[in-house]
């Protein structure tokens, strides 16, 4: 009971004496921390261009709206599509990918909080030692380490700061694939269809050719017409063959394509043939668009959380050049016998400074983050240049394929009077087959040209509301932290 009361008196004796060295070590810390430049300027968000408005509004009778609903594609009025979109948001693997990494960078969050957390030890073991003439020895021991690297300035949390912003950073690098996802399946979707009823007319001109040269061998049969007339529309015939023989194959590797972004393997998804026309409308654009794309984008969004990040490390490496003041504590014992191993029991706690002012290292760090800090700042801007110039220019192919649509409307009505007269005339005998032939062809690549700029103006109007964020709600960087 006295050796332990004395041990006990001992270890009271260490604190004090610990105790003593930390405030000494603490003032120490504190007059050196003025020696070192690690003022860390509150973040701004770095400066971008601006725009006041839209060069190029649609033409529309629609009212004016502040967002983009976050179901844009619903506007399409396709059931078909929405059920795509649906299964591409659930399964596309891409997508998969981007949010497990949302779950690192969260996980990484904790990892890197743990710098600044306690650590602790335990270790026992046996030595044994056998020496010729000497008698064999054995001995117990065990013990246990205690280490903590108190973060006093801050160092540690401005790294969680900035992990924390690397997560909200993948967190909108997910909404950016979100978004890319939703209008890949959808211009895919109205590609197929597009092939579809490209097929169904090809076949038609095919069906008309043909005929066209089955009146041309009998004229050629009765003398009425050279053997050029003959193979030219044969070479005419050859080239609708291989033309429906492409828009098969591309119409096949589109299914497959769209088939990968639905997380199905290529082969296994067919798409049922149907129009475009008719099935999928154009919605209407509203005549007022949200200009708030540097807070509304994900992709800029996620730009400038990376500013934010590179701001925080550049923090982080100026905190560095402070002291730092670590606390050891060992406590442990060791014996012959094992049952005697507690009895004898040593506790130790010993306070130490460091400080990296001095190391060059450091130093040279702080200019790498810097530098970092440039980097990401010139990446936001350049994000934010491409973000306007893809607005504008789905606004100038909307407005100009708007117009060819309304051209190409007039031509294809005008191509059918005149189609339908022909019609009448050949049966008052004033024209041949073949000028029924002609017309009608000149009336299919009319129609053709219009469901082309059908599909351009839908892939166009989606290129839009994912230009303009996709109906996802502002993001102000400078408050996220949490």
């Amino acid at each position: 009971m006295v050796k332990r009361s004395q041990s006990i008196v001992s270890g009271f004796r260490v604190a004090r004496r610990t105790t003593q060295a930390f405030v000494v070590c603490s003032l120490l810390t504190g007059l050196l921390s003025g020696c070192a430049a690690v003022h860390v300027p509150d973040y701004r968000r770095p400066e971008a261009p601006v725009k006041s408005s839209w060069s190029r509004l649609p033409l529309s009778a629609a009212s004016a709206t502040e967002a983009i609903s976050p179901e844009w594609w619903q506007e399409f009025g396709d059931p078909y599509l929405d059920s795509l979109v649906a299964k591409a948001i659930a399964e596309n693997v891409d997508l998969k990918v981007l949010a497990a990494r949302i779950t690192v960078a969260n996980a990484q969050i904790a990892e890197v909080r743990a710098g600044a957390l306690p650590s602790a030890d335990i270790a026992a073991g046996t030595a044994q030692q056998n020496t010729t003439g000497h008698p064999f020895s054995q001995q117990y021991n065990v013990g246990g380490r205690v280490l903590w690297d108190i973060d006093i300035w801050g160092a540690v949390e401005k790294g969680v700061e900035g992990q924390r912003a690397e997560f909200h950073a993948t967190e909108a690098d997910w909404r950016a694939g979100y978004l890319q996802i939703v209008a890949d399946v959808s211009t895919t979707y109205f590609q197929i269809l597009e092939y579809d009823e490209q097929i169904d007319r090809q076949q038609h001109a095919l069906s008309d050719n043909e005929q066209i040269l089955a009146i041309d061998e009998t004229l050629h049969s009765n003398g009425l017409l050279s053997d050029s007339d003959v193979l030219r529309q044969r070479a005419e015939l050859s080239r609708l063959t291989k033309e429906l023989v492409e828009l098969h194959r591309n119409r096949d590797v589109t299914e497959n394509a769209l088939a990968t972004l639905l997380g199905v393997p290529a082969g296994q998804f067919k798409i049922p043939p149907d129009r475009l026309q008719g099935r999928v409308q154009v919605p209407t654009v509203a005549a007022t668009l949200p200009l708030d794309l540097l807070s509304r984008r994900p992709d800029v969004v996620a730009a400038e959380f990376r500013v934010l990040e590179a701001h925080d490390l550049m923090g982080q490496a100026r905190l560095a050049q402070l002291p730092t003041v670590s606390l050891t504590g060992q406590a442990g014992g060791a014996s012959v016998a094992l049952n005697a191993l507690l009895k004898a029991f040593t506790v130790g706690l010993m306070p130490s400074i460091d400080i990296p002012a001095f190391n060059p290292g450091v130093k040279a760090h702080i200019k790498t983050t810097e530098a970092q800090i440039k980097v990401a700042e010139e990446s936001y801007r350049r994000t934010v240049i491409a973000a306007f110039e893809e607005v504008e220019n789905a606004l100038v192919n909307l407005e100009a394929h708007r117009r060819e649509r309304e051209e190409l409307q007039q031509q294809v009505a005008q191509l059918q009077a005149v189609s339908e007269q022909t019609k009448t005339q050949l049966q008052a005998g004033v024209v041949t087959q073949l000028q029924v032939f002609e017309d009608e062809r000149s009336l299919l690549a009319a129609q053709l040209a219009l469901l082309d700029c059908h599909e351009q103006m839908l892939s166009d109007t989606v290129t839009l509301y994912k230009a303009l964020g996709g109906g996802w709600a502002p993001t102000e960087v400078a408050n996220a932290r949490r």
